[in-house]
């Protein structure tokens, strides 16, 4: 651990010195090569959410987690390459807002970058409280310290690299999380006797709780009804919520991701960007969310701990938080009485976030440890850096620079950059403790992201592809589209939840299974009002003349020449070749 500190923040003093101008710090002057940023690309999504969550909702929900990469990852990631990169990197906006503004208007760059920056701080904030969490179960320093410790080390690199050192230090890390979690998928399948024996096992847990014996191991089969599948949600709100509006939403719009293609040296190489990150985000599922399955069926004794079946509710689908600790998975502890939470319904709701950091405890020695240990942090760190650098950029260009003291020296927004991550890093301290009133902090992020991501990607789908939307209309539809999230989610809640951040604040007048159909139906109901409102108000305003939108609208645009010398590094053939591979992944876990 103390090497890796060393090491991360060493990367930050070395390139300290090719940080000269804003450009630099908040972009990497565009100059990086694309198999350096598709790696920093996927690596900006392992942050906490990605390695904790995931392995949370694969105890929590099983193989069905795949969805969010299957489905809802890969086919937006090609979308971006190959139709929406070439309007960011050729448009030469500096960020997601600031295209926006090219396209639309001016209130409507402010208000997503508004809205943005407050989501990733959020989403940094999470990754906070994951770190702190496990620095807390495993070394027992206090969590207020653990997180201290984390944010400062973060706050050092970029503070010092800026982007540059983000994106290198991603690129390790994601080496790091590779070679810590292998270990622990092989230690744990040879313990359950492989897939199989994992197989055999979980259809124990589903039974007991209601479910069809693969309802955990089984990604599409039970998606034909909400009560027949631990995500609680059927086919058509898994596809639409999340493997379109959620999953098209974060990737195609989320600049956090976005920032790192446009540090590429070149279009084709922004192009690709996506694309080569988009093969190893396929097989993550098998490093991340199979963790979560084995501490779900794993025990310090020589055999499964039982669970007692779960009656089913009259007003809502079975649940798959049993009332015993399940596996190693241990409950939620109330901080004030130090006993077991529970929910509504009077179930110990259990700690899902755990699942991983006690299968890390359970199979790795000293050792192997110290090295999984460090996987996770690297994890979190690259998390939070990718949300950190993102605000800062947003904050500096679409709002200190618009809004504040236009006109000023390059020097002074380099260190308004400079001055923004430290702030960025002290909202996302206060945020973490907002995150812990979750069990799964996965469920939390989709949340966040139905609320910013879903109504923005209507706006930008309608925006790249219709050139008779107008600024009045995009505004008013993002408007309303975050205001139908909030009434949605304000008038439901989740089975076994309280009033309170999971909804019900204006009457919950409905129940979900899940927190995730309850997000998932969220971000539909957030998309198809922004999507409405804002051709409506379109209609009704004067659209710009088509010779102002030249290289911001599909059609309008000159397609994008590949200056590539071999046949597979053009971004339409990777293209093929991963969504081919996709499918089959579907196919097998069918």
């Amino acid at each position: 651990m103390l090497l890796y500190f060393a090491f991360v923040l060493g990367i930050g003093v070395m390139l300290r010195r090719s940080v000269r101008t804003s450009e630099d710090f908040f972009l990497s002057g565009r100059a990086i090569p694309a198999w350096v940023t598709g790696l920093a690309f996927i690596s900006a999504n392992l942050g906490a959410q990605e390695v904790i969550g995931m392995g949370a909702s694969g105890a929590k929900y099983g193989i069905a987690t795949s969805h969010f990469y299957w489905v809802g990852a890969i086919p937006a990631m090609v979308f971006v390459a190959l139709f929406m990169m070439p309007f960011y990197y050729g448009s030469r906006a500096r960020s997601v807002p600031e295209y926006l503004k090219l396209r639309f208007d001016e209130k409507t760059r402010a208000l997503n970058a508004v809205s943005f920056a407050t989501m990733t701080v959020f989403s940094s904030g999470i990754s906070l409280y994951a770190m702190g969490k496990l620095l807390n179960l495993l070394l027992g320093w206090s969590f207020d310290l653990s997180i201290l410790v984390a944010a400062g080390v973060v706050l050092a690199y970029i503070f010092l690299g800026g982007l540059t050192s983000a994106i290198y230090n991603e690129v390790l890390q994601f080496f790091l999380i590779v070679l810590g979690f292998a270990p622990l998928v092989f230690l744990g399948l040879r313990a359950v006797g492989g897939w199989s024996g994992l197989s055999t096992r979980l259809a124990g847990v589903a039974t007991a709780n209601g479910y069809a014996p693969g309802a955990l191991t089984h990604s599409w089969a039970f998606m034909g009804h909400a009560a027949s599948n631990p995500v609680g949600v059927e086919w058509f709100g898994l596809v639409m919520g999340l493997g379109f509006v959620l999953s098209f939403g974060y990737w195609c719009t989320d600049f956090l991701v976005v920032q790192r293609a446009m540090a590429a040296n070149s279009m084709t190489a922004a192009r690709r960007t996506p694309l080569i990150a988009a093969v190893p985000k396929m097989l993550f599922p098998f490093l991340v969310i199979l963790p979560g399955m084995l501490a779900l069926v794993v025990s310090p004794g020589s055999g499964v701990r039982t669970v007692a079946p779960v009656a089913a509710s009259v007003a809502t689908a079975p649940q798959p938080a049993p009332p015993a600790v399940q596996g190693i998975v241990p409950p939620k502890v109330d901080p004030r009485s130090g006993a077991p939470l529970v929910d509504a319904r009077g179930r110990v709701v259990l700690d899902y976030d755990l699942a991983t950091p006690m299968l890390l405890v359970h199979f790795f020695p000293a050792g192997l440890l110290g090295l999984g240990l460090t996987a996770l942090l690297a994890s979190f760190m690259s998390g939070m850096a990718g949300n950190v650098t993102a605000f800062n950029t947003v904050w500096t260009y679409d709002l200190y620079q618009s809004y504040v003291r236009r006109g000023a020296p390059d020097a002074h927004y380099l260190t308004m950059g400079r001055i923004a991550t430290v702030v960025g890093i002290g909202i996302s301290i206060a945020t973490a403790y907002v995150a812990a009133s979750f069990n799964n902090i996965m469920d939390f992020l989709q949340l966040v992201f139905a609320f910013v991501n879903a109504p923005l990607f209507a706006t930008f789908a309608l925006g790249m592809f219709w050139k008779r939307a107008t600024g009045h209309g995009a505004f008013s539809g993002l408007v309303a589209g975050t205001l139908a999230a909030a009434v949605h989610h304000g008038l439901s809640l989740p089975a076994g939840a309280t009033v309170g951040v999971k909804g019900g604040y204006l009457g919950a007048l409905t129940t979900y299974p899940s927190e995730l159909a309850q997000t998932f139906w969220t971000a539909i109901i957030a998309w198809v009002t922004c999507f409405l409102v804002t051709i409506v108000v379109s209609l009704l305003t004067r659209s710009r003349a088509p010779e102002e939108l030249q290289g911001l609208v599909y059609g309008l645009t000159p397609r994008p020449v590949d200056a590539v010398a071999h046949w597979y590094e053009r971004p339409v053939v990777l293209a093929g070749v991963v969504l081919g591979l996709t499918v089959l992944l579907n196919v097998v876990f069918f």
